[in-house]
């Protein structure tokens, strides 16, 4: 039976626009995390918004003034209120009823942060947890992979396609391994699978990078996914899916 996280990545896999993404996958993200909001913002597009809800995002979406943005900032990695900041600091920062929890997941493309998926909580409801955290991660490499690929096509003009192969530089080994970091498996679960340290999954890891001329996990498994090589839906981890090999 495909599970709901399952049928998410499929959702975030299959629409082919900005206006499908929020119309079709946010509520479904909102749902899956029980969250009172949910929002998926690109910063490229701050911009066009209004402009009193575009100062409030400037200033809600800043390293200076939001703890949780500064730590996708400097992590790539998703975060709840509670890993930055005590509860009475949160109330400072943000005292609205229905942000009382916040967990905000990086979309990443070409190595920086080119968007951030939310979800909030009001007071009477339970916090985000660890698990929330980890399945928060598996869904923004997709989201990531999605937006390195029919995002900027779209943006570019272009139909996404296929990509000249780089692919082929790779050996079975490194295929393996790609293939284990598209299911969500972290370093140290890479190396015990295929019976290889953990350092040399890492190694590994920086190799493939620059053959393939990308700067993340997303971004390698956006031009695999490409490619005749079909890699399997990535599924929950406890891993942090959107950092590097340096983890």
């Amino acid at each position: 039976m495909t599970s709901p996280l399952q049928l998410l990545f499929e959702a975030i896999d299959q629409v082919k626009d900005e206006q499908d993404l929020r119309s079709q996958v946010l509520p479904q993200i909102g749902e899956y995390f029980a969250a009172k909001r949910c929002g998926i913002f690109f910063f490229d597009r701050l911009p066009l918004v209004d402009s009193n809800l575009q100062k409030t995002l400037q200033i809600g979406l800043s390293i200076e003034h939001n703890p949780v943005v500064r730590y996708l900032v400097e992590r790539h990695a998703p975060v709840h209120e509670a890993l930055v900041a005590s509860p009475k600091v949160w109330t400072i920062i943000c005292p609205r009823p229905d942000h009382w929890h916040v967990m905000a997941g990086p979309i990443v493309n070409s190595g920086k942060l080119a968007g951030v998926v939310g979800c909030t909580r009001e007071q009477s409801m339970p916090a985000f947890d660890t698990q929330n955290l980890a399945d928060l991660s598996a869904i923004c490499l997709h989201l990531s992979v999605w937006a390195a690929t029919v995002r900027e096509a779209k943006l570019s003009g272009r139909e996404s396609q296929h990509q000249p192969f780089k692919t082929s530089r790779l050996t079975p080994r490194e295929l393996q391994i790609a293939e284990l970091v598209a299911l969500g498996r972290t370093n140290a679960e890479i190396g015990r699978e295929l019976w290889i340290t953990e350092n040399s999954v890492k190694q590994a890891l920086k190799r493939m990078f620059r053959k393939l001329e990308v700067s993340s996990r997303a971004e390698m498994v956006a031009q695999l996914s490409a490619t005749k090589y079909n890699l399997p839906s990535v599924k929950s981890s406890p891993s942090n899916l959107m950092q590097n090999t340096h983890q």
